[in-house]
């Protein structure tokens, strides 16, 4: 694992996460919008929190050379965040997981953390839309420019299907 992988934004940096991060992940993981809206992952302490990053996110970055990243504040280097991709086993294609803190909804950090990963995944990781590699083909495909909830539109998919 490439603990000093970066990428970077305007006003963000997204990196890959670290055990240093359990004390942001047990905040996180326990907002109550992020257990109504994505799920109560069950982590309850410190323990519990390094095991998710170890299952979680670093298990993917070995397993699939991606996953979900810590996203800060370029200029304070407060954790946000996390975005990032995620090979679920119910979908055939990789999926775009995000969750914010709730304080800082509405600024816009959701598409602009979500923009920085599909431009990694288009530039370092697609070879082109006849893969057979899921992350390939989203990669590929997904040429306009997602945007979420609190921003005026939803996501347009290749298939004209909304998703937010």
């Amino acid at each position: 694992m490439n603990s000093s992988f970066v990428l970077q934004t305007d006003r963000l940096l997204l990196e890959h996460f670290s055990f240093d991060d359990c004390e942001f992940i047990l905040q996180l993981l326990n907002e109550p919008s992020f257990i109504e809206n994505i799920g109560d992952k069950g982590v309850r302490d410190m323990d519990g929190a390094r095991d998710y990053l170890r299952n979680g996110p670093m298990a993917s970055y070995l397993a699939n050379g991606f996953g979900l990243f810590r996203v800060s504040l370029r200029q304070s280097g407060a954790c946000i965040g996390m975005c990032g991709l995620i090979s679920r086993e119910n979908l055939e294609d990789v999926d775009i997981g995000y969750g914010f803190l709730p304080e800082f909804w509405g600024q816009g950090y959701a598409i602009e953390s979500a923009r920085a990963v599909m431009d990694y995944a288009r530039k370092h990781l697609a070879a082109g839309k006849g893969s057979s590699d899921p992350l390939v083909r989203v990669a590929a495909v997904s040429t306009v420019t997602p945007t979420f909830p609190g921003d005026k539109t939803a996501i347009p998919t290749p298939s004209g299907q909304r998703t937010c």
